[in-house]
């Protein structure tokens, strides 16, 4: 673990694996942190620089009042390509998932001859990804933001509803592998002072994300990066349509659905390590 400066704010991460491997920038999603690649890591570090930071607001990385920062996810993209830099990181594959997505595709649209190929668990690009019944309170935050629109919105934040997420579509024979320190500790940093402002900010923000689906799909298709979806298929936040969209863009994309839900990781770290090692020797 350590920490780096970027714009006078500290941003945690974590680094394993030889200085002078593929990178391979880990970006994690909503409402969670670094930890979410606590199994995935040492399954790839023998091979791979990997690098996982913290987002700003998030983790172990500092939580500057709403106040004082913009939480827009146009901002966490630029401090993103900043901390890259700043960790000596020039060229990388990226892992996107949740938030990571908006994150590293705006990251990827700034830069796209640094990132050498994207591998997406959950990570949205497409309108057809978004689960109609999660993202109704997000939507309508979105079309009418205010008091009355911004209590569901909290509620995706608390104890119960971050629980759901690691819950959901999860079958039974894989429950035995969730741990709920997970969403615990995810539940003890939503509660702290300023999280309220700031998720809120960044969840009024999200629209701005589906704006740029059209400038995403463009740069798939001009880019051509090798890409590897490996989802949820049972996910109710982004649905496995989600996954399948990418082969509109990307014909040689490989996606894989496996029988777990939103973070896919927590079940089947052995399973997604493995494709993802498959897929970067042969691209990277």
């Amino acid at each position: 673990m350590a920490t780096v400066t970027v714009r006078g704010h500290e941003i945690h991460y974590v680094e394993a694996g030889p200085a002078d491997a593929p990178a391979l920038l880990l970006l994690h999603g909503f409402p969670t942190s670094s930890r979410m690649f606590r199994d995935l890591i040492p399954r790839l570090a023998g091979r791979y620089r990997v690098v996982a930071p913290d987002h700003l607001g998030f983790g172990r990385s500092a939580t500057p009042d709403a106040s004082s920062f913009p939480y827009t996810f146009a901002e966490l993209a630029e401090l993103t390509a900043e901390f890259t830099t700043a960790v000596g990181l020039d060229r990388f594959a990226v892992y996107v998932q949740d938030y990571g997505a908006p994150i590293g595709l705006r990251l990827a649209l700034a830069h796209p001859e640094r990132v050498t190929a994207i591998v997406t668990q959950n990570g949205n690009a497409y309108e057809e990804g978004l689960g109609a019944e999660a993202w109704a309170p997000v939507l309508a935050y979105l079309a009418d933001p205010g008091e009355k629109t911004a209590g569901p919105v909290r509620e995706i934040r608390s104890l119960e509803g971050i629980r759901w997420q690691y819950e959901n579509g999860v079958p039974d024979a894989y429950r035995d592998r969730l741990d709920p320190a997970a969403w615990e500790q995810d539940a003890a940093d939503m509660a702290r002072e300023g999280q309220d402002a700031i998720q809120l900010a960044l969840m009024g923000d999200y629209g701005s994300n589906i704006e740029l689906y059209p400038a995403f799909h463009a740069y798939f298709r001009a880019s051509q990066v090798p890409l590897l979806a490996v989802w949820g298929a049972h996910d109710e936040v982004f649905v496995r349509a989600g996954a399948t969209a990418f082969l509109r863009d990307l014909p040689e994309a490989e996606v894989h659905l496996l029988p777990t839900g939103h973070f896919a990781l927590e079940t089947h770290a052995e399973q997604i390590a493995a494709l993802m090692d498959d897929f970067l020797q042969r691209h990277i």
